[in-house]
């Protein structure tokens, strides 16, 4: 299943106009996106608070990550300081995977941004996390915390960002977006034999992991008739119709 590295900001002397700090309010947004991407089967990992722009770049470039998911929001400098407002989606002008990530998650930004004109896309070579790391990168600046109106639309849309953030990852990867949920214990009935676990949600996907009759499974979501499910670190989907 895909893996996503998540980098909110460790930037907590950025002052919220109204209020807190980058750090703060993009650890929300990660927050309220990890049950999205449990019940989506997307494995995650996420940046440590106490390292720098460095550090997570090097420990995103440790693991094998398919996506590295920056999360910031911005501030205006000079005449623009407090004027600004917009989300931003930074990408690699040398990667057509970064470029059409970047455009899926401000496309989708678009809905729920109340100026979706300013919802855009930005080619970089200059942001680490995008031009230094070794997956496909985006670096998203979620709305300007110097300007009052972006800084109140931050605060009211942790949730609203957080879902459509992973809605944007689901469309990029090609797999189902499914609703948050509790993650639940079931147990394979499979009549004696073992329970396929697939990469997709079709009998026809790769298969990448069984389990065994009676064993008891993680479950996360549900797509029609499958579940997402994990099993001994193996996270994928699997019939519904064999566990209860």
């Amino acid at each position: 299943m895909p893996k996503v590295f998540l980098s909110p900001s460790t930037q907590e002397w950025n002052k919220y106009v109204n209020g807190g700090n980058e750090q703060q309010y993009m650890n929300l947004v990660a927050d309220a996106m990890e049950p999205y991407l449990r019940s989506s089967g997307i494995v995650f990992s996420r940046n440590d608070p106490d390292r720098n722009v460095s550090g997570a770049i090097a420990d995103s470039n440790a693991g094998s990550y398919d996506v590295h998911l920056a999360l910031h929001s911005n501030a205006g400098g000079g005449q623009y300081a407090g004027v600004s407002r917009g989300i931003e989606i930074y990408y690699s002008p040398f990667s057509e995977f970064s470029r059409r990530l970047a455009v899926i998650i401000a496309n989708n930004m678009k809905a729920i941004y109340p100026l979706p004109e300013k919802a855009v896309t930005i080619a970089t070579t200059s942001l680490g996390e995008v031009t230094q790391t070794r997956s496909v990168s985006v670096l998203c600046e979620l709305g300007f915390h110097d300007n009052y109106q972006d800084a109140e639309w931050i605060k009211a849309n942790i949730e609203n960002m957080a879902r459509v953030l992973v809605q944007s990852l689901c469309d990029y990867f090609g797999i189902p977006f499914i609703e948050a949920s509790e993650p639940r214990t079931g147990r394979v009935n499979a009549g004696g034999s073992n329970l396929n676990i697939r990469r997709f949600p079709a009998m026809t996907a790769q298969v990448i992991g069984t389990i065994p009759d009676g064993a008891a499974v993680t479950v996360y979501g549900k797509t029609g008739n499958w579940y997402v499910v994990g099993y001994n670190g193996i996270v994928g989907y699997a019939s519904a119709e064999f566990v209860s």
